[in-house]
């Protein structure tokens, strides 16, 4: 059974995809809408069937001869939940869609890559070779540069996305690269051999994979130094910045790390670096998102931050901490962006310069905000609560000290930015006559079934952690009961000065809201503390390199062909070689 549910969770979502490209804008907008709904939603209930058989080992198996190896698939706790949330939060984005994207033009491609983008990421957590996960993680990149890019009318909206594309695809060649050394050394794509045979390699090889693994996760996940590209991918349609730029695609690279966390953290320095990419991620973005005015990027840094905090659990030895938060914040954060999406689609604008009073024209999705505010906050008893406390818990007992105070403090600034947004938008005086429409059904639906996920799901942390411990033997994960989450946080001592900390961050807002922002942390956020400056640098240095090759391109399609099939001879000669 687990092998039919893994293979139509990629299956499945393509083929809706292939459908609606072909069908195309001119076919009825309803239907195209219909279909792209029917699709994702029959995917979401699959991928949690999926939940019941996860179990470890090869679900599905697939020789593809000596070169590929065996396209495998592994249904195990890690790989089955994070596909979950890609189905289910897709699922709940092609809803919402439904009104967002009501009148808009191009239907069949946004739905299409939409459709392409599930299964491509269900693909990527499931895969349990490491070429196709390679194969599954770049055809996420292809549809976030082209969701990005989907106003391409839009000169931002197409800087976004190339700069999200070329950022990333520096993170590809990290994956590629250790994924290469270690098949030439183990003689195996498998996922499950380098688990197993880590330690076979010679340590600088093995060092060289774990990494280049991190590269591929910093900059797959936006985390430092590749924190810039996030915000300017918000010129996305809301819907898709909720599914993929905060619950799926940038948690791949937090699932990289989680996966190969056994077969790295006995690399010299490593657990080390995996820390301060967290902390400094989590830092450098919340305060950046002290001064944001765009709704949209605020929640970007937002979700950096939180990402920081994920990276930093698994550097602190905390997967079940980590992968707990990554599903409270793909529910959290996704009800965040959506609500901000019903906001933005009835004003018109992303300004929060502009906003203000909100809150008695629109409730439904004020309350519903409010909810997701509260968990991103850690506020008691909302399921970013408990998987945040979890993570400092981890912090506190196996990383350093000084890693764990800068973390306090982020949750601190986490309490000032939140509140921050929430008053803006909601309450006050309106700054502006703005038009404003009620949101429609089908957003309120998504929204509120995201909400109630938010003050539930931390209730599943037993079955969750027992899934974990049960289908993943190498990570060494001790089964959680609620009855032992409850005693372990609210009686740890650590727990009430975190909350502290939140309610000062708070208070601080409450004290400074009224003072302009400082010029210098502007400037600051514009510049991303100078790693704009850095990513910029990448970006130029890509785009002078295909200028300069674009003299191989003669036009002529029999030289093209042959170019082609050159380079793959190669390629396949290279492979053959180490092999």
């Amino acid at each position: 059974m687990a092998s039919t549910l893994s293979i139509l969770l990629i299956v499945l979502p393509w083929l809706g995809a292939l459908l609606i490209w072909q069908l195309g804008d001119d076919a009825r907008p309803r239907l195209l809408h219909n279909l792209a709904l029917v699709v994702s939603l029959l995917a979401g209930l699959l991928s949690l069937v999926l939940l019941a058989f996860a179990a470890p080992g090869a679900a599905f198996s697939l020789a593809f001869g000596r070169l590929l190896g065996d396209f495998t698939l592994v249904a195990d706790g890690l790989g089955a939940s994070l596909a979950a949330v890609a189905c289910v939060v897709g699922s709940l984005a092609v809803l919402f869609s439904l009104d967002y994207m009501k009148d808009e033009a191009a239907l069949s491609r946004y739905y299409a890559l939409v459709l392409l983008f599930i299964g491509a990421m269900t693909g990527l957590v499931l895969s349990g070779n490491l070429l196709f996960t390679f194969f599954f993680w770049e055809i996420t990149a292809l549809c976030s540069y082209a969701l990005i890019s989907f106003y391409n009318d839009d000169p931002r909206a197409v800087a976004g996305g190339m700069k999200a594309l070329i950022i990333t695809q520096v993170g590809g060649v990290g994956l590629l690269v250790g994924s290469l050394v270690a098949f030439t050394n183990l003689g195996s794509l498998q996922i499950s051999d380098l688990l197993e045979r880590a330690r076979q390699l010679p340590p600088v090889l093995l060092g060289l994979v774990a990494f280049g693994f991190l590269v591929a996760a910093a900059a797959k996940s936006a985390q430092f130094p590749f924190q810039p590209w996030q915000p300017d991918a918000m010129e996305a349609p809301t819907p898709i910045s909720a599914l993929i730029h905060a619950a799926t695609m940038v948690n791949a690279g937090v699932y990289l790390l989680a996966r190969f966390y056994p077969a790295f953290a006995q690399v010299p320095g490593w657990t080390l670096a995996v820390t301060l990419v967290g902390m400094l991620s989590a830092l450098i973005t919340g305060i950046m998102a002290l001064s944001a005015q765009d709704l949209k990027r605020a929640l970007a840094y937002s979700t950096v931050s939180q990402l920081g905090y994920m990276i930093y659990a698994i550097g602190v030895g905390g997967v079940l901490a980590s992968q707990f938060h990554l599903l409270s914040h793909a529910v959290f954060k996704a009800l965040l962006f959506l609500s901000a999406g019903a906001v933005i689609h009835a004003t018109g604008t992303r300004d929060m310069r502009r906003m203000g009073g909100l809150g008695k024209r629109m409730p439904f999705i004020r309350n519903v905000f409010i909810v997701g505010a509260l968990a991103l906050t850690g506020l008691p008893f909302f399921n970013g609560f408990w998987s945040k406390e979890l993570i400092l818990e981890a912090g506190l007992k196996h990383g350093p000290a000084w890693a764990f105070a800068v973390m306090l403090l982020c949750a601190g600034l986490t309490g000032f930015y939140t509140l921050r947004m929430t008053w803006l938008v909601f309450y006050g005086e309106a700054r502006e006559e703005l038009h404003v429409h009620p949101a429609g059904s089908n957003m309120r639906i998504a929204t509120g079934v995201l909400a109630f996920g938010t003050l539930t799901t931390w209730l599943l942390v037993g079955p969750f952690s027992g899934l974990l411990s049960s289908s993943l033997p190498s990570h060494e994960i001790e089964p959680l009961s609620l009855a032992e989450l409850a005693r372990e946080i609210l009686f740890a001592p650590w727990t009430w000065l975190a909350l502290l900390v939140i309610l000062v961050g708070a208070a601080a807002w409450q004290l400074f809201k009224k003072t302009p922002s400082a010029g210098w942390l502007t400037a600051l956020t514009e510049t991303s503390f100078g790693f704009d400056w850095l990513n910029a640098r990448v970006v130029a240095l890509v785009k002078g390199a295909a200028t300069r090759l674009q003299v191989v391109q003669t036009g002529v399609l029999s030289w093209n062909i042959l170019g082609i099939i050159a380079a793959l001879v190669f390629v396949l000669a290279f492979l053959a070689w180490g092999a």
